[in-house]
Parts: C-alpha cells; structure tokens; sequence
C-alpha cells in the first residue's frame, strides 16, 4: 500500500494539472473563435472599416502604429498604477480607522458612499478645470473611483475576524499588536483582496475617463482623436490595449495573491 501511494499521488496531481490546464484553455479557444466570426462577418458581409474594422486590420494598425501607442499606453499605465497606489496608502488607514472606532465607522462611512455615489465622469472636467491638464486631476479620479471598495472590503475583512481565535489569542497572554498581526491581519487579507482586485479594474477606467476629459497623451486621448478623424481601427486598437492592460494587472494582482494569502480561494483562476 505504502508503494502505490506516491503513484496515487502523482496521479492525482497530473489530472489537477491537465483540468487547470483546460480551464486556462476554455477562454482563449473562446476569444480565438470569436476573432474568428468577427473577422469572417466582416468580410462576408462588406462592413466598410469606418463602421468596423475587421479584426486583421486594427491588427496591422497595431503593428504600423506600436512606437506611438506603446507611449501612449506607458502613459496611461503609469497614471493607473500611481492613482491605484495613493488609493490604498489613503484607503487602508481609513479601513482601519471604521474597523476599530465606532465614532470613525459613524462619520466616515456616510462620506464614503455620498462620495462614491457622484458620477466620477461628472467630476472629472471639474477636476481639469481646478488642476489644469497634467496627471494630478487623472490620478485624483483614480483614487476617487478606486478608494470605496478598497475600504470597504478590508474594513469588513478586519471586523469579520473570528471572535473565538481573539478570545483564544488573549487567554495565551498575547498583546494586542500580537493579536493584530497573527488573527486579525491574516483574516482581512482575503476580503482585502477582493477590493484590490475590484478597484484594479476601476483604476484603469478612471485613468481613461481622466483623459477624455483632458490629456495630451495617453490610450483615452488617442480613442478621442480616433473618434474625431474617423479612424475606426486607431480606436479599436487603443481599446484593446487598454483591455490587454486591465487583464495583466488584474491577474497581476491575482499571483500576487496566491503567493500572500494561499490560503484562501481565489477568485479570477
């Protein structure tokens, strides 16, 4: 018996790995089908590239147009990261603060919302108006956009902590910092995770709402010159990046994950 279960084991893990294997495949096989439809309703049926572009053709404007887009694409993907970043130095201290202080929890929790429930493409001209064309307008609509879910979900992390493990924690003589980092920190960071990943997405698309409403560089910017000289297939190119850009960073942020908190379920496999 003690023979065969390394060959069990071994076994085991072979058919995890070809079932992960055809779960990554699933999706691709899908967007490689659909490139395909598009590509053939395209040309069977004579759709004129100012209506849509078929699918060869954004990618050969991708190739004839990479050095101007890859710097438009640093562009944007440097205003993502940095708004992203100053959302969670300024949203886990606030998490913090609701998640131990009733009064904060009291006063805090209503800004929060009223502020999230205002149209961010509504303050976004507001904020060029104030700020001028540079990127601290883009990277406050990042932080505006992306702060609300980073708060709530490590808030909600901190104060869902077993009762029992603290009580247990306290009646082994542990200090309140010790109880901090060994059960409460390692409990939130799952829930953490959730919003890190929710605002990441959202962090893209500030980035892109900031510059339609004024930029002189970046993805959102060439969509908007796109759009205004017809260039259809310029537009569909910058979008597909921006969409390549929001994936790598979520699934970016997915490894990290795994390799922070492996012990819990992630959510984007």
């Amino acid at each position: 018996m003690s023979e065969r279960t390394p060959v069990l084991t071994t076994g085991a893990a072979g058919g995890r790995a070809r079932e992960r294997l055809g779960a990554g495949m699933a999706p691709v096989a899908l967007l490689v089908g659909l490139i395909l439809l598009w590509e053939l309703l395209v040309r069977v049926l004579g759709v004129r590239e100012f209506t849509l572009p078929a699918p060869t053709s954004i990618a050969a404007t991708l190739l004839e147009d990479a050095e101007s887009l890859t710097g438009h694409f640093l562009t944007t993907l440097g205003q993502t990261l940095l708004g992203y970043a100053a959302a969670i130095v300024l949203g886990v201290p606030l998490a913090f603060l609701i998640a131990y202080s009733r009064i904060a929890e009291r006063t805090l929790y209503p800004l929060l919302v009223t502020a999230q429930s205002v149209p961010k493409v509504a303050i976004a001209p507001i904020l060029v108006m104030w700020l001028g064309f540079g990127i601290l307008p883009k990277v406050i609509l990042i932080i505006l956009i992306c702060i609300f879910p980073i708060v709530v979900s490590c808030a909600a992390g901190l104060k869902s902590t077993d009762e029992e493990f603290i009580e247990l924690s306290r009646s082994l003589k542990a200090s309140e910092w010790q109880i901090f980092r060994k059960v409460r920190f390692p409990s939130a960071l799952p829930q953490t995770f959730v919003g890190l990943k929710v605002a990441m997405t959202l962090a893209v698309i500030g980035a892109v709402v900031g510059e339609f409403s004024g930029a002189d560089a970046g993805l959102g910017f060439v969509v908007i010159i796109a759009g205004g000289t017809a260039n259809t297939s310029l537009a569909f190119a910058s979008i597909l990046l921006l969409s390549a850009m929001s994936v790598a960073l979520f699934y970016g942020l997915v490894a990290l994950e795994r390799l922070l908190v492996p012990w819990a379920s992630t959510t984007g496999d």
